[in-house]
């Protein structure tokens, strides 16, 4: 079924755009939100009037990423999370917390246009991300993790631990204990 699409949709398409869809996808999901139209002459002449308005809208959103892009690959980013004596941190960095320091930083992009390398970051260093942005266009950020390291209070083991007995033995020694020594009679002398 053909659609002529109404809004941006990122797997599928942008405003304006004519695709080949499924009828159930095109009835259950892209109609009831309007993200869709049918393709027929109605919509084709609505489009071909509005045709100037989307052209104007998507330059201006090719230039608004232009723009996001010098921000970004101008903004070092840096995190800073608990850390082991040897680098790893405990924990990750991942999409999510680097999508938080961007909206820190003024930058509110969804977490899934971030792209860290190898899914998620495991050690303190300086890292590259890639962000997608308009179209083909992506900008690449540096993160710098810092590591935090947690201060933990050894506690000295004593020099010899004291023998533990099994159970068995304790419970035989309570057992006596808690019995009196049988007294003897005490001898008369007759």
């Amino acid at each position: 079924m053909k659609v002529i699409l109404n809004k941006d949709l990122a797997p599928l398409g942008e405003e304006g755009d004519i695709k080949d869809v499924a009828k159930g996808y095109a009835r259950n999901y892209l109609f009831p939100r309007g993200i869709a139209l049918p393709y027929n002459e109605k919509t084709i002449k609505l489009f071909e009037s509005r045709k100037e308005e989307i052209e104007a809208r998507k330059i201006q959103k090719r230039s608004d990423a232009s723009g996001l892009k010098e921000k970004l690959e101008s903004l070092l980013i840096e995190i800073t999370m608990s850390a082991g004596p040897n680098g790893k941190l405990y924990g990750a960095v991942t999409n999510q917390s680097v999508s938080d320091e961007l909206a820190k930083h003024g930058h509110q992009i969804e977490r899934k246009r971030i792209e860290i390398p190898g899914t998620h970051i495991k050690n303190v260093g300086k890292y590259k991300a890639t962000v997608r942005l308009y179209e083909s266009a992506s900008a690449e950020i540096s993160i710098n993790v810092i590591g935090q390291e947690i201060k933990t209070e050894t506690v000295k083991a004593p020099a010899s631990k004291p023998f533990r007995k099994r159970r068995d033995e304790q419970r035989t020694q309570e057992v006596h204990e808690e019995q009196p020594e049988p007294q003897q009679p005490a001898k008369s002398q007759e």
